[in-house]
């Protein structure tokens, strides 16, 4: 990939992602998401980047997939543990000075295949509980964060599995420029465009003041209910200083929170999940009272158990997320094999952790959640429900209902 080009998507990702601002720390990796070997190049002009911009200091975490999948099948997982508390540590220390956090997400997809998955689901809980109050506030808006991603041999190997082995990578760098964006003469520009439209449908939704969601198709027969006071939001998150940033690069979603208890039937996944390194296809889920009653896949069935059964609020799902199928990810046809880009080819669902989208959300307590219907845990992991099949029926606070969806597309009021 040309120097130029990664230059205008570094300048993308932090002008437009993070709106890295004068004499702010950029914290470039943290948690599972290292910055790997195949990554120095672009986090080279990363680091480049942001001192242009006047960045105060710049921390990459590095790290190794083959090293940590050995370090897991094989390693003292005590010594992780000990290893992810110190790293944890430092990356809350950075949060303080009022630290902006960019991840580049380019997991192999099986990377843990032929591992204990005990030991894979182990490693998983330790590093999301240790990391649990940075990511609460990070959910909660207190900081700018966003993801983007970076090409290695292993994922676009996965991906583009009949291209010649040496043009794998040029292919995935090609596919990741356009779904971002970032291909244009001002992506700064077309960026500000597109958020500008998903705030309008978002609005357009709210507008509505829906009570239920019914989604039928392609095996999915499933309600699911919302707060009276629940808003939908699109692309744009500010923290309490007021900095305006997208925490996800590419975008296509509007989204929301479930009420925690009110989901009921059953819902079929449409796309496989790549889910710390183990693949997950033909996932089936049936609520009852908002609660996973009963799960089901074709294959990764130990990988999905270990989601499911984190904790109880990983019973629950904590997003609804809204997705075309003629988004401009959708119509290019890749399986990315990764959920940053997956989800947002397709309608989604997240199990676990919600984003407080009620008015009034951000500023409760934690223990107040469960009484207004927001649903807390230590996960939050998105699946993919969308298809050219799917239809989204809403029921108005009236009892009246109204199209959003048929057949994969939003009606043309939105």
């Amino acid at each position: 990939m040309r120097r130029e080009d990664l230059q205008k998507y570094a300048q993308l990702a932090l002008k437009v992602g993070l709106n890295l601002q004068r004499d702010q720390v950029l914290v470039v990796g943290y948690g599972n998401r290292q910055v790997f070997p195949e990554h120095v190049e672009f986090a080279r002009i990363i680091t480049e980047v942001a001192y242009d911009m006047g960045a105060k200091f710049v921390q990459i975490d590095w790290g190794d997939e083959h090293w940590f999948r050995e370090t897991v099948a094989r390693g003292d997982l005590k010594t992780l543990e000990e290893r992810y508390r110190w790293q944890a540590q430092w990356v809350e220390q950075l949060a303080t000075q009022g630290a902006a956090y960019l991840a580049l997400p380019a997991s192999n997809p099986d990377l843990f295949k032929g591992v204990d998955s005990r030991r894979v689901g182990a490693a998983e809980r330790m590093n999301r509980e240790i990391y649990q109050p940075f990511t609460r506030r990070r959910t909660n808006e207190e900081y700018s964060w966003s993801l983007l991603s970076v090409p290695t041999q292993s994922w676009a190997d996965k991906v583009f599995p009949n291209l010649p082995e040496s043009q794998r990578v040029e292919a995935l760098w090609e596919a990741i420029l356009f779904c971002s964006r970032a291909l244009g003469a001002d992506p700064v520009q077309e960026w500000t465009d597109h958020i500008a439209r998903l705030r309008k449908r978002a609005d357009a939704l709210n507008q509505l003041n829906f009570r239920k969601l019914h989604y039928t198709g392609s095996g999915t027969d499933l309600w699911i209910e919302f707060h009276p006071e629940h808003f939908w939001k699109a692309a744009l998150n500010k923290t309490p200083e007021g900095i305006e940033y997208v925490p996800n690069m590419p975008t296509e979603e509007v989204f929301t929170a479930p009420m925690k208890t009110g989901v009921n039937g059953v819902v079929k996944s449409t796309m496989p999940l790549n889910h710390g390194g183990a693949l997950i296809e033909g996932l089936e889920l049936r609520f009852e009272g908002g609660r996973i009653v009963e799960y089901k896949a074709d294959s990764g069935l130990e990988a999905l158990r270990s989601i499911v059964e984190t904790d109880e609020g990983s019973h629950y799902l904590g997003e609804v997320a809204l997705v075309p199928v003629n988004s401009p990810i959708a119509e290019r046809n890749i399986l990315f094999y990764n959920t940053l880009f997956d989800e947002n080819a397709s309608c989604h669902l997240a199990i676990g952790m919600a984003y407080p989208l009620i008015q009034g959300g951000r500023d409760l307590a934690r223990d107040e959640w469960e009484g207004q219907g927001l649903n807390d845990s230590l996960v939050h992991v998105d699946f993919m429900i969308g298809s050219p099949e799917l239809n989204i029926e809403a029921e108005l606070a009236d009892g009246k209902t109204v199209p959003i969806m048929q057949q994969g597309r939003f009606v043309n009021s939105l």
